[in-house]
């Protein structure tokens, strides 16, 4: 009995890789052994980096509230702390987007809470 392969699904995986490759530098781009390595790790890099991505963005808000309240004579944390005893119920996204976009708007909060 002939050896069955099943070349089809074999081809299709690998035709898989390369494209994910595509635009990679030299051989990483069109030899399969080397485009799987660099691929897997790009995979690795792209699943680490979308948690990282949420870190970074949390900092970046703080920093933004941080310099807009401390120019209103509040710290940081003294300004979240006063939100939350007011019971405004702002993230940090919004808060950052209203220091950078709306100044008097976020003066005016910060005016409330004080």
């Amino acid at each position: 009995m002939p050896r069955s392969v099943n070349a089809v699904a074999s081809r299709k995986r690998r035709k898989k890789i390369l494209k994910a490759a595509k635009g990679y530098f030299g051989a990483r781009s069109n030899v399969y052994t080397v485009a799987k390595n660099a691929v897997e790790k790009a995979w690795s890099y792209a699943y680490r980096d979308r948690r990282n991505k949420k870190r970074a963005f949390r900092r970046l808000w703080i920093a933004r509230i941080n310099a807009a309240s401390r120019m209103e004579g509040l710290s940081y944390s003294k300004f979240m702390y006063a939100l939350k005893q007011n019971e405004i119920d702002l993230n940090r996204k919004v808060l950052a987007d209203l220091a950078m976009n709306h100044p008097s708007t976020f003066k005016a909060i910060v005016d409330k809470v004080k």
